[in-house]
């Protein structure tokens, strides 16, 4: 053999080394897209359903809403109802019970008045008594 000869010989002998050396990553990274291919063939069969299930409440949720705008408008036409009932009760009931109430509160005023104005009175002539004690007293000692 040559020394050509030898020199090809090595130099397939390195490609086939190479050649191998580069097909374990590529035999790596199909078994990363076959387990990809896997993973989402799952997410697709799992969201599927999951979507359907979506749609089934989100439809049960619109009709709860329809139901509860029902209810509000009842409500609301209670609400109304409500504010000429009472409206219409103040202006029967109302002024009267706003007479009694103020004549009412001048009757206790004035009996809470004259009750201390007694009290007063009372006060001013036990002050004014033990005024004209004390000078009484006050006029004895000078004049002994």
């Amino acid at each position: 053999m040559s020394a050509g000869e030898i020199a090809g010989l090595i130099a397939a002998v390195a490609f086939v080394l190479l050649v191998g050396v580069t097909a374990v990553p590529l035999w790596k990274l199909g078994g990363v897209f076959d387990e990809t291919r896997h993973l989402i063939k799952g997410v697709s069969d799992e969201t599927v359903p999951l979507l359907s299930e979506v749609t089934t409440t989100v439809s049960t949720t619109n009709s709860q809403l329809v139901r509860v705008d029902a209810i509000t408008s009842n409500i609301q036409t209670t609400t109304s109802n409500i504010s000429a009932l009472t409206a219409l009760f103040a202006a029967t009931l109302g002024s009267p019970v706003v007479k009694v109430a103020a004549f009412s509160y001048g009757v206790r005023r004035a009996l809470s008045d004259r009750s201390r104005h007694d009290v007063e009175k009372r006060v001013r002539a036990h002050v004014k008594s033990e005024r004209a004690a004390a000078r009484a007293g006050r006029r004895t000692r000078r004049a002994t």
